[in-house]
């Protein structure tokens, strides 16, 4: 056994089995169904699919992050076992989710002084915080101590790259990302906005590119300009999709025939209630290792 847990929240969107087969702890964050609250525990209460339909038959979501006394008893068990803790948050220019994680933290280190509590602000969302989560496990197993693979997390974490574009704007307007007139002009125009996370964890529009065949291959054009090693990349490449597979595969083909060195091919996966709720159906994004993002 491990002498720390390595932990995030359950907004990674990676697969289920693949956190349990390399260790990884996580704590769901919640969210409601037209009233009906559920844990976003990596689509075992609901199906994700069930989930996008729901949403595109009008069903109301919303979410809710973890509460102090969720992180301290969630922490607890482990402390209890000897181990230490390096939790990543979800980025705090998304969520309030680090409050909590440090409010309880603060509470447990008085009760466990012996023991190691990093909480550390990812600065990443979906598959891009996934993919920093696999990373920081890769290290683990190679012997990194709780220490150290702190050190490399904040001194990493603004490498990550987050490129995604939407075909649906009814959700950026319903969240303030897209005003209601940029909205309405956006669809008749066939508009598809190409956002990406900045330096501060924050959702940012960039690129207002019409059609969606545009803004697949503007998105592949981010990759070739910001990944590590130009097209020699050889790190992993993760895509995330809100019930939009086909978008996402034409992208995945792209990187992969223009990038021979990857290091295995593009996953696909789904994009979580939690961050879906705010998406909605027919969102594409693309995570990466890259230069350092510095707006």
């Amino acid at each position: 056994m491990s002498d720390y847990v390595l932990s995030c929240c359950s907004t990674v969107d990676i697969d289920r089995n693949l956190i349990e087969e390399r260790g990884i702890s996580f704590l769901s964050f919640h969210y409601e169904i037209d009233g009906v609250n559920y844990t976003d525990d990596l689509g075992v209460s609901v199906d994700y699919k069930q989930f996008y339909e729901a949403m595109r038959q009008g069903a109301m979501t919303k979410t809710s992050q973890p509460n102090p006394e969720e992180y301290e008893a969630y922490f607890t068990p482990f402390l209890e076992k000897g181990q230490d803790i390096l939790h990543l948050t979800l980025s705090s220019g998304i969520s309030g989710a680090i409050n909590s994680a440090n409010i309880a933290a603060e509470t447990l280190r008085e009760k466990y002084p012996d023991r190691k509590i990093y909480i550390v602000d990812s600065y990443a969302a979906s598959g891009g915080y996934g993919l920093l989560m696999i990373t920081l496990a890769d290290l683990r197993d190679r012997g990194m101590d709780v220490d150290k693979l702190y050190e490399y997390a904040m001194n990493n974490r603004l490498r990550l790259h987050h490129w995604f574009f939407t075909s649906d704007l009814t959700y950026l307007v319903r969240g303030g990302r897209v005003s209601k007139v940029s909205g309405f002009v956006g669809t008749v125009l066939n508009i598809c906005p190409l956002l990406n996370v900045d330096f501060e964890g924050r959702l940012i529009p960039r690129f207002k590119i019409r059609t969606k065949k545009k803004v697949i291959q503007e998105t592949f054009m981010r990759m070739t300009e910001h990944a590590e090693n130009g097209m020699e990349y050889s790190g992993r490449v993760y895509i995330t999709q809100s019930d939009c597979y086909d978008d996402a595969r034409a992208l995945a083909d792209l990187i992969e025939e223009a990038f021979p060195r990857l290091a295995e091919k593009v996953s696909i996966t789904y994009i979580g209630p939690t961050i879906g709720c705010h998406t909605g159906p027919g969102t594409v994004a693309l995570f990466f290792w890259g230069d350092p993002r510095i707006d």
